[in-house]
């Protein structure tokens, strides 16, 4: 995908080498001697020297500009040190193509704050152009090369070639004040783009169950990811609202509730109501005989047919909303129903072009490099779910105009979007290098006896039954905390909802997705380690902070415009780092989908905070009377800036913290 920062780091790279060309050329111009030119000649020079001059003048201008449009964002710290590492190089070498360019943050204070790797991996590249250049020699001529800039302090050359970077504490203090002033605001997009996010997609007439937890979790996030970054995103939730399994379920309610035009059926259990529609279905050939009709009859979109499929999907609406509203999450149902009348013209455009091949009475297209056809119409003439896929996919490229576009389902699903992404780009609907079309998978919810997470039954865990589950035992641990004796009854009821729903989703989005993970209430509520306990804790105490000291809002506010943060203790300067560290983490995310980076660093952030407060004093009280005494106003900031940034990261993540807990 395009990234707008690096777009914008060549735009200025380009510019800055164009300044340094005319610069130059002016030079050159203004000794005539040397040139040797003629009177007329000296005067087409010289008008040539004026626009040069001029040029060069708008240039720095639009310089500027760009820049000045950036100051109220937050700077990508590791971005920016790419560019000029970036630069360096390009000079140093510039005739190596796309050399390998790392920039990492340090591990070690002693080593630095960020350091360039790149010398080692250019040894490599030279190498095998026949030039035997040292890695360390590399990294010496890349130092040598650094152009002025606004954040680098020193370099060091450390072992075989590592370039350690230290970075100058003043402009990272000015980082933390633009931070304060204007907020947490993420770097501007050049172009604004549109990413459709296909999540939580749960099946009409059946309970969401666990299963549903992880994509309606995980498909949240990102699109609360891609809205903070600024792109307009489309949330769809594709429910299974269309099929053969809707013929047994009219016919059953045409027997159970004969009046159901006229009266709107009390279906208290849908669940209940489909086993018992799918007993008679398999039991009963005369049922069976009636429900297919019924199928037909609806996809001929029959008026009474189609109010009873609206029914049935209504019950299941309701039901959803219930998890939905417990868990934050806005969605738009797009189902299977919705691309029923795309799907021939799919089928007919598939056909004249050749793609399609009939396999015993089945129509499948082979995509290329992949061994499983799709089958896009059945022996019997109905379609599947790939054709609704193809149709689903060529709605968002073409009337939706997405630029990204992201399936969040379990990773069993992984070989059917690869087939249909294939197939997609087969017949010409896009290209991977201008929209990014991606498959987000997920592993399975495991118990604690790492099988599937199932009930003692055997069957599959409700998802209500899990957040009801949630909220009681948050509220067992409130108590066991004695929150119920500090709290008001309406702040308790907030507490209980944010830890019960945040702890549920931060346990889920604090694994790397990819991968299975143990659900566990006893460790999602445990408030040591990296749990949303911990973290939600953590950030209570931050806030408490200004408000048990008596420091009111406007004093805060003053501060931020007057006071100066500075980084003097080593506490300081690595918690200010690490608060500016949040772009690069938002970026990495971007680009792999990986959402427990975010966490790792939310925690990451609170145990560098503690280390802080346990160090450096913010508040002084007289230990006899409790009285306020002296109050450290730039470590105060320092305790806003990390709790600007947890709550937007907290935000990201779909957890709403509270003031007080």
């Amino acid at each position: 995908m395009g990234d707008p920062v690096a777009n914008y780091t060549s735009r200025l790279q380009q510019q800055e080498g164009e300044i340094k060309l005319l610069q130059d050329e002016i030079e050159r111009l203004r000794d005539p001697q040397e040139l040797n030119f003629t009177s007329s000649q000296l005067d087409e020079l010289r008008e040539e020297n004026s626009r040069l001059k001029y040029r060069l003048n708008i240039l720095k201008r639009s310089l500027q500009e760009e820049m000045s449009q950036n100051d109220n964002e937050m700077l990508n710290i590791n971005q920016r040190l790419q560019q000029i590492f970036g630069e360096a190089i390009n000079t140093a070498y510039p005739g190596l193509e796309n050399p390998p360019l790392t920039v990492t943050p340090n591990q070690q204070a002693k080593f630095g704050d960020y350091q360039c790797n790149s010398a080692m991996a250019m040894a490599q590249v030279m190498k095998a152009k026949g030039q035997k250049i040292s890695p360390r020699e590399i990294a010496e001529k890349i130092v040598q090369n650094i152009p002025n800039n606004e954040l680098i302090e020193r370099t060091e050359i450390a072992g075989p070639g590592f370039i350690n970077v230290h970075l100058k504490r003043m402009f990272v203090s000015k980082l933390l004040s633009s931070l304060l002033v204007n907020g947490v605001k993420p770097p501007s997009l050049k172009k604004k783009k549109k990413v459709v996010v296909d999540f939580s997609s749960p099946n009409i007439a059946k309970e969401m169950h666990v299963g549903h937890l992880r994509s309606t979790i995980i498909g949240d996030s990102m699109c609360r990811l891609f809205e903070f970054l600024g792109y307009e995103v489309l949330r769809l939730n594709h429910v299974g609202d269309w099929g053969t399994q809707f013929g047994m379920l009219i016919a059953h309610l045409q027997d159970k509730f004969p009046n159901y035009l006229s009266v709107s059926p009390p279906i208290g259990d849908l669940q209940a109501f489909y086993k018992e529609s799918k007993k008679r279905f398999d039991e009963d050939e005369e049922f069976k005989r009636r429900a297919y009709q019924c199928v037909v009859k609806l996809q001929s979109k029959e008026p009474d047919f189609i109010k009873a499929w609206n029914l049935i999907c209504d019950v299941s609406r309701n039901e959803f909303q219930k998890v939905y509203n417990c868990l934050d999450i806005r969605i738009e149902e797009r189902g299977e129903s919705y691309y029923q009348d795309m799907m021939t013209a799919v089928i007919k455009e598939f056909e004249e072009k050749g793609l399609v091949q009939l396999d015993e009475g089945r129509k499948i297209v082979f995509a290329p490099g992949q061994s499983i056809p799709l089958t896009i119409v059945k022996s019997d003439g109905g379609y599947t779910y790939d054709t609704s896929d193809l149709a689903a996919i060529k709605n968002r490229i073409f009337d939706e105009k997405a630029d990204i576009i992201i399936y969040v389902t379990d990773s069993g699903q992984a070989v059917h979007f690869q087939v249909v992404f294939a197939a997609a780009q087969l017949i010409g609907w896009y290209d991977p290098k201008v929209i990014r079309v991606e498959h987000a998978g997920f592993g399975v919810v495991l118990g604690e006896d790492k099988k599937k997470f199932k009930t003692r039954s055997g069957d599959t865990v409700r998802l209500m039954d899990l957040l009801e589950e949630g909220l009681k035992r948050s509220m067992d641990k409130l108590k066991e905390k004695g929150r119920d004796k500090v709290l008001t009854p309406e702040d308790l009821v907030k507490a209980q909802r944010a830890v019960a729903f945040g702890c549920i989703k931060y346990a889920d989005l604090s694994h790397n997705r990819i991968n299975d993970y143990v659900f566990s209430f006893d460790k999602m509520l445990d408030d040591r380690g990296n749990t949303a306990a911990y973290l939600l804790y953590a950030f209570t105490r931050i806030r408490s902070i200004a408000r048990l000291a008596n420091i009111q809002e406007a004093t805060l506010r003053t501060a931020v415009e007057t006071t100066e943060v500075l980084l003097d203790h080593e506490k300081e300067w690595k918690l200010g780092k690490c608060i500016l560290r949040f772009p690069e983490i938002l970026q990495k995310i971007t680009d792999d989908l990986l959402l427990h980076t975010l966490c790792d660093y939310l925690y990451e952030l609170a145990t560098t905070f503690t280390e802080f407060y346990d160090s450096c004093y913010c508040v002084e009280k007289d230990r006899q009377t409790g009285e306020v005494v002296k109050i450290n106003m730039c470590r105060m900031l320092l305790c806003e800036a990390t709790a600007a940034v947890m709550a937007k990261g907290f935000d990201i993540l779909g957890i709403n913290p509270v003031e007080r807990m």
